[in-house]
């Protein structure tokens, strides 16, 4: 590779890694071209993007991005390496979790997400429990529902409370009229006794 190539290839990756939030190095070694290409495309159907680099071009890419220091990764960097940049945390992690069920490869080297760095492939179970925004996002939209289908099915009991008491007030009224009767029947009594004659 020419001089001007190889700076063409690293202005490349540093415009792939600038903005990245998301950067795994993995190992590919060890797998044949038929599992290389089905890796790659299920990478690209889970909108990751994948690219074999070379080790000396990619840290060189890396000392010129601004904001982040890599260097923690830089050791790492030896034999086969390949990027996997995602906007999902854990979406690289998955995909090489899944893609070791039937065989060693690949291997994680190193990662950095949520400004942290994983350094080894001992990481891989702790970054695919990593959960993703949207999953974060679910679970705070998720939370914060919560009281509000409290407040909303307090205010229903309430409510059904309410009427149930209504119902029943004119069944009371009614037994309060009937009694009325009764009551002033009492005093027609009296005076009628009143208005006897006495027996002298």
């Amino acid at each position: 590779m020419t001089k001007e190539a190889k700076v063409l290839v690293i202005q490349e990756l540093k415009e792939v890694l600038q903005d990245a939030k998301v950067v795994y190095v993995a190992s590919l070694e060890g797998m044949n071209a038929a599992a290389t290409s089905d890796f790659r495309r299920q990478a690209f159907k889970q909108n990751i993007t994948l690219k074999v680099v070379k080790n000396t071009l990619l840290q060189k890419a890396l000392e010129q991005i601004e904001g982040v220091d890599y260097s923690e990764m830089f050791p790492t960097f030896k034999g086969n390496s390949a990027i996997m940049i995602s906007e999902t945390a854990n979406a690289p992690a998955k995909l090489i979790q899944g893609f070791r069920k039937k065989a060693e490869v690949p291997a994680l080297k190193s990662a950095y997400l949520q400004e942290t760095f994983y350094v080894g492939d001992e990481n891989l179970a702790a970054l695919v429990s990593i959960k993703s925004r949207e999953e974060m996002i679910g679970e705070i939209i998720t939370l914060l529902q919560s009281p509000l289908r409290n407040v909303l099915s307090a205010l229903q009991n309430k409510d059904e409370a309410k009427e149930n008491a209504e119902e029943a007030t004119p069944e009371a009224e009614e037994v309060k009229a009937e009694e009325i009767p009764a009551a002033e029947a009492a005093p027609e009594a009296s005076t009628e006794a009143k208005d006897a004659p006495s027996a002298e």
